[in-house]
């Protein structure tokens, strides 16, 4: 195998998975990512300020134009705009995560990305306050519980805890 070949060969393997190092696990630690996940719950603030907005426009209409410019970001591109002090961390970890963790992770966000999408959609062909307001807390009664589940699978909570959360 030539060297470049070698090297191709090298980065199309997906990233180590398993135990982490002590060390590892403190610098995840510090900087607010969970060493178990390789996932950072400021992701969340993302949808918490769609969610945000959302709650407002039942009682101040005008806020729906504010929601209108909330656009979704990919975990990555939430830390690349960010402030986040470890951001480069914090993409790195996400990318190296367990792929069953990162998979249920993925769906969730997807999940709630796809709503605030299709009720920006709706919001943006509707005509009356009132059917905005409506739009408004339906989509906040369906994105606040998957930013919950979001949150336990960030924070490591096993599959059956996940289960009993959906049941209920």
């Amino acid at each position: 195998m030539t060297s470049t070949a070698s090297t191709a060969a090298r980065s199309a393997r997906p990233p180590p998975t398993g135990p982490i190092s002590e060390a590892r696990a403190a610098q995840l630690k510090a900087a607010n990512i969970n060493p178990r996940t390789g996932l950072a719950t400021d992701y969340l603030n993302h949808f918490n300020e769609a969610v945000m907005l959302l709650e407002m426009v039942p009682d101040m209409p005008e806020c729906a134009e504010d929601f209108l410019t909330w656009t979704p970001l990919s975990y990555a591109e939430h830390f690349v705009a960010s402030n986040f002090k470890d951001r480069d961390l914090a993409i790195e970890a996400y990318e190296m995560a367990e792929p069953n963790i990162r998979a249920e992770f993925d769906k969730l966000t997807g999940s709630m990305t796809s709503i605030l999408t299709a009720v920006g959609t709706a919001m943006r062909e509707a005509r009356q306050d009132k059917t905005r307001a409506m739009l408004a807390e339906q989509a906040t009664g369906w994105v606040k519980p998957l930013v919950m589940l979001t949150a336990g699978v960030i924070n490591g909570a096993s599959e059956a805890d996940v289960e009993q959360i959906m049941a209920n």
